[in-house]
Order: structure tokens, then C-alpha cells, then sequence
């Protein structure tokens, strides 16, 4: 059977030093796909390193924002130049693997769901701070409490589905409150969240890990708008 095209939205800012690797990385996955980088208006090398790959890969577009966004408004610039049937968030960062799209398609592929998520706490998780993991496990625990659902990984990355749904979604976060906003309205609109697990090696804050305390209460908040408001 023909797969279909997998488009893979991947947000940049200021990752010249791990953007060739991951780059490769994705480029090994043997999908049929499409890479769309998108630049946060980045202030190292991240934009000359896209501009060389893309002038050698056919498959990659480059995108650039003319000034600092946040990683929500980079995915929904990725999203208006997709051409997929198939949406997956990539992180430029090498936290995630590319090696799980295969189980993470797979089950949108064989129709039996629509939306999938990979999930860090389902068996191979490799890396992660304490504080980081509850931190998820307790805004995971208020996702399902509000919505009455049963995910184990709110936060994660990985979220892929049909590229109508997240189009559907109309998202308007323009920071890391994308994360509980995706989740909120893909459940507020009935889908099921399928599971599959995923390997997970966070970075170290000396290598540049952006998450702050902070964005947990934002997330909280995001998540009260989404569940008590119009979406």
C-alpha cells in the first residue's frame, strides 16, 4: 500500500548546533515525506544551515519569520505550506527520535484512529528531569481531568494527525501554550487520542533547554480557556 505523504513541521530557533543532525535523522526515516523548517527569526547560524540543505534537498522548504514568534505561530506557518495528508511536529533539538514515526503513523494509516501521540511515559523513556516529569504528570492529570480522557503525555512533541484536523483546530498560541491548545481542541472536537510509545532523551539546561516553571501555570491556564470557553 502507498503511504501517504507525511509532512513534517519543524520549528527553528537557534539550533545550528543539533539542526544538521536531526536533519539527517528525519531524512533516514524511509516515509514518503516533506520536511518544512520554519526560522524563528533565529540569531546564530540556523538560517545558512537551512539555506544549504534546502539548496540540496528537494524535500525541504525553508520558511523564515521576519521577527521572533514562538514555537506556536512557527508551526502554524509550517501548517499554511503543508502538503501532506499527514501532520507531525518535529523539535529541532535531538530530545526526540524520528526512528518512532513508523509506529506513530501506522495506526492513522490503517484508519483505525485519526490523531496520535507519542508518548514519553509509556515505556521508553530515557532522560528527563524530575521536576520536568511532574510537571507533565500533573498538567496530564488536570488534561484528563477536564476533558475525561486517559493520555499519559500531554506535553509531548509528538502529536500527528490528519492535516484537516490540526487545519480544524484554528490554532492561535503562539508560545508552548500550543501544546495544551492542540490537545484541548482535538478533544473538544471528539477525537480519540490513540498512544504509542516513544524514546525521549531530554536535553540539560546548559545544552539549552527552554522550559521554565513558569510555562506550566500557562499551560493550566490555556487548558481552563480551552475547556471553559469557545474553541
Amino acid at each position: 500500500m502507498t503511504t501517504p505523504l507525511l509532512s513534517v513541521i519543524m520549528p527553528c530557533y537557534n539550533e545550528a548546533a543539533t539542526l544538521p543532525a536531526i536533519l539527517q535523522a528525519v531524512r533516514a526515516v524511509t516515509l514518503d515525506k516533506e520536511i518544512i523548517a520554519v526560522d524563528d527569526h533565529s540569531t546564530d547560524e540556523t538560517l545558512a544551515i537551512l539555506q544549504a540543505e534546502a539548496a540540496r534537498d528537494p524535500h525541504l522548504r525553508v520558511v523564515r519569520h521576519p521577527r521572533n514568534r514562538g514555537k506556536g505561530a512557527a508551526v502554524r506557518s509550517g501548517l499554511a505550506h503543508a502538503r501532506g495528508q499527514i501532520t507531525i511536529i518535529q523539535d529541532a533539538d535531538l530530545e526526540y527520535d524520528p526512528q518512532d514515526y513508523y509506529e506513530l503513523v501506522q495506526p492513522i494509516i490503517d484508519g483505525r484512529v485519526d490523531v496520535v501521540f507519542g508518548s514519553r511515559f509509556m515505556g521508553r523513556h530515557t532522560g528527563m528531569y524530575f521536576w520536568n516529569a511532574v510537571g507533565n504528570k500533573g498538567l496530564t492529570f488536570l488534561t484528563n481531568f477536564l476533558f475525561d480522557c486517559w493520555i499519559s503525555d500531554m506535553e509531548t512533541c509528538y502529536k500527528v494527525m490528519r492535516t484537516e484536523i490540526i487545519r480544524d483546530l484554528h490554532l492561535e498560541s503562539d508560545d508552548f501554550r500550543l501544546e495544551p491548545e492542540i490537545t484541548a481542541k482535538v478533544l473538544r472536537r471528539g477525537h480519540r487520542i490513540y498512544e504509542v510509545p516513544i524514546s525521549y532523551l531530554g536535553r540539560t539546561y546548559e545544552e539549552g533547554k527552554k522550559m521554565k516553571p513558569s510555562q506550566g501555570l500557562y499551560a493550566v491556564l490555556a487548558l481552563l480557556r480551552y475547556r471553559l470557553g469557545r474553541c
